[in-house]
């Protein structure tokens, strides 16, 4: 019985990796404004790889729920020197399902994320596509070069969920790293044969192994709209990894346990101590009742944690599907041979 899943066979060297092409997976919500651009960047990046690499291109473009003309507009699209399909899900899944599903549609080997919004510069792709096909690296993801920008709070979040998650972590993720990242046909296909359905991404593309390397970049500002990653959905979505990727939450309050059990046992040591010493019984009621409060409170804390590892099996024990698709649709590429082609035939 083999426990484990050969994908050798998908290795892709500078001399096979045209034939494997490359799929880009753009997750999308609300973001009629500035499609448009964003498609036509990745048109003009992917005659760019065509002509430098011979790489055969097409967008993916999940449309996770949105409420406003984005998926009229992606349904519009010219398939202007790559393949595009527009998949629609039944509503908004979250972020991580919609990259599960543009993973799961794309078509072509190696498969890239990045986000709909622009700030994610389709002018970086060609550098990490020379990773993958120049140097070999199976996973070739970016990561924010600083967040000087940044208030302090924040970065000290950041700075704390990072060294959480990675506490006693044996693949350890790698601190700031985004979902704008490449993958090789046989890191793609590794990450689709992982089960879970509480996903975190980022932690599940690191833990995959293989050769990776970081890329660090300048985000650039939002051309148009809003994030709609405020700081409620940012910290469920922190929740949300911790739980599903590590269980340093229960390591933590395994340690928070022992410290406060070590710490009534030495208080009891020093009234026994008292006593034998002077005679005298302290009082104990504010004690006492502070005792209480704080161990009370610390078991509330420890039975949320383990409430949130138990929802998280009953979501695996459900087994519901990630997204349901609503409506997929699909162009074929119209490259300059066959326009080229379709002129001949006309004039003959």
């Amino acid at each position: 019985m083999m426990l484990g899943s050969d994908v050798s066979a998908l290795t892709t060297t500078a001399a096979n990796a045209a034939s494997a092409g490359l799929s880009v997976v753009v997750p999308v919500y609300n973001e009629a404004a500035g499609l448009a651009a964003l498609h036509q960047r990745i048109s003009d990046l992917a005659r760019t790889l065509r002509q430098r690499y011979r790489l055969a291109c097409e967008v993916v473009y999940v449309d996770d729920g949105s409420t406003d003309a984005t998926l009229s507009i992606a349904q519009g699209l010219a398939a202007d020197g790559l393949d595009i399909q527009v998949v629609s899900l039944s509503r908004n899944f979250g972020k991580e399902a919609a990259l599960m599903a543009g993973l799961d549609h794309a078509r072509r080997g190696a498969v890239l994320f990045m986000d709909g919004d622009g700030q994610h510069p389709p002018a970086l792709v060609e550098q990490l596509v020379g990773h993958w096909i120049d140097d070999g690296y199976d996973v070739v993801y970016t990561a924010k070069a600083h967040r000087d920008n940044e208030p302090f709070l924040r970065r000290l979040a950041v700075r704390g969920f990072y060294a959480l998650i990675n506490w006693g972590a044996r693949q350890k993720i790698p601190e700031d790293a985004g979902d704008f990242r490449l993958l090789s046909p046989r890191a793609a296909a590794a990450l689709r044969q992982l089960p879970e359905r509480n996903r975190f991404f980022k932690g599940l593309a690191s833990w995959i192994g293989f050769r990776q390397i970081r890329v660090d970049y300048e985000p650039a500002p939002r051309a148009h709209g809003a994030t709609t990653f405020n700081a409620t959905r940012l910290l469920g979505l922190s929740i949300e990894g911790l739980t599903s990727f590590s269980v340093a939450p229960l390591r933590f309050a395994s340690l928070l346990g022992v410290v406060l059990a070590g710490g009534a046992f030495l208080f009891g040591l020093s009234i026994l101590w008292e006593v034998f010493t002077t005679g005298k019984q302290v009082p104990g009621y504010p004690s006492l009742v502070v005792g209480l409060m704080t161990i009370g409170g610390v078991q509330l804390i420890m039975i949320g944690i383990v409430g949130e590892y138990i929802g998280k099996i009953l979501s695996e024990l459900k087994a519901r599907p990630i997204y349901f698709v609503a409506e997929h649709r699909e162009k074929r590429a119209v490259t300059e041979q066959a326009e080229g082609a379709e002129e001949r035939t006309a004039a003959e």
